[in-house]
Parts: structure tokens; C-alpha cells; sequence
């Protein structure tokens, strides 16, 4: 094409774009129609094989991020539902906790209401005890202090047949009054 623009520049006549002269078109026409076969033997494979992998990438990519939004929900689920069971058995144990504390206080409270008890009977005992034995003393004194006045109002001395009488006549008396 350049060869015939160069001739046709040496005739004087500028050349013709609409209307060329047949051996440049046919020129032309065969350098299209090589380049279109080239392009489309050896430059289109490639571009088309480069778009197919490129797509099947993307498509692998969505399908993956859809499998790991998959896989995410339902970690998302196991987890709230290891939550919920672990919640639950935290309540569970709560329970379980609070029912033994009661247990334990009412255990407690039982085991300190019959050492109350105990302790009760055992001071009511040593009461009573020492009750007898205070009595036991009273009486001992008031014999004492019976055969003392006695002696004196009779100005003599009581024998032991006359204490033992005089003991026995207080002790009934004092068992009359109530001591």
C-alpha cells in the first residue's frame, strides 16, 4: 500500500481512497484475511482460554466464599448452641449448688437443734444435780442448825437417836414446803 501511495505520489495525481486500485485492495484484502487467520488461529485460543480460566477462577472464588459463608454459619450455629448448652448447665450446676447449700443448712440447722437439745438435757441434769445436791447440803446444814438450837433450848446435849429424829422431822417439813 505504501508502494502504490509511493507511485502514485511520482505521478503527480493524489491517489483515490474511495475508489483504489484493484491490486491494492486485494492486497489488502489478503493481509485481512491472513491477520483475521492468525488471530483467530494462534491470538484468540489464547485470549479465550485466559477468559475461561479467569472465569472459572471467579466462579471457584464465589463458590469458595459461598462454602466459607456456608461453613461460618454454621460454626456460628454450634456455637450458640455450645452457648446455650453450657448456660444451661451452668444453671444446672446453680441449682444443683443452691439445693446443697439448703441441704447442708438444714443438716446444720438439725445437727445444732439436737446439740441444743443435748446441751439442754445435760444442764437440766447438772441443774437437777446440783439441785439434789444443794438440797442435800441445805438439809445436812438445817441438821446441823436444828441439833445446835435444840441443844441450846434444851440446854443439854442430843444424842444420836435424838438427831436422827430431829433430821427426819426437818426433812419432811422441807419436803412439805417445796425445797
Amino acid at each position: 500500500m505504501l508502494a502504490s501511495l509511493f507511485f502514485a505520489a511520482a505521478d503527480g495525481a493524489p491517489p483515490d481512497p474511495m475508489n483504489p486500485e484493484p491490486w491494492v485492495a486485494g492486497t489488502a484484502f489478503v493481509v485481512f484475511l491472513v491477520t483475521m487467520a492468525m488471530l483467530f488461529f494462534f491470538v484468540w485460543p489464547v485470549i479465550t482460554r485466559g477468559l475461561d480460566d479467569r472465569n472459572e477462577k471467579i466462579l471457584g472464588e464465589i463458590k469458595a466464599a459461598e462454602d466459607a459463608r456456608t461453613q461460618a454459619k454454621d460454626a456460628l450455629a454450634e456455637y450458640e448452641r455450645s452457648l446455650a448448652e453450657a448456660r444451661e448447665e451452668a444453671n444446672r450446676t446453680i441449682a444443683e449448688a443452691r439445693a446443697e447449700a439448703q441441704r447442708l443448712a438444714e443438716e446444720m440447722k438439725a445437727s445444732n437443734e439436737r446439740e441444743l437439745a443435748d446441751r439442754m438435757a445435760r444442764a437440766k441434769a447438772d441443774i437437777e444435780a446440783a439441785k439434789k445436791s444443794a438440797v442435800a447440803d441445805i438439809h445436812a446444814n438445817a441438821t446441823e442448825l436444828a441439833s445446835a438450837i435444840a441443844g441450846r433450848i434444851l440446854q443439854r446435849e442430843i444424842n444420836a437417836a435424838d438427831q436422827a429424829r430431829l433430821v427426819e422431822e426437818s426433812l419432811k417439813e422441807l419436803d412439805t414446803a417445796g425445797v
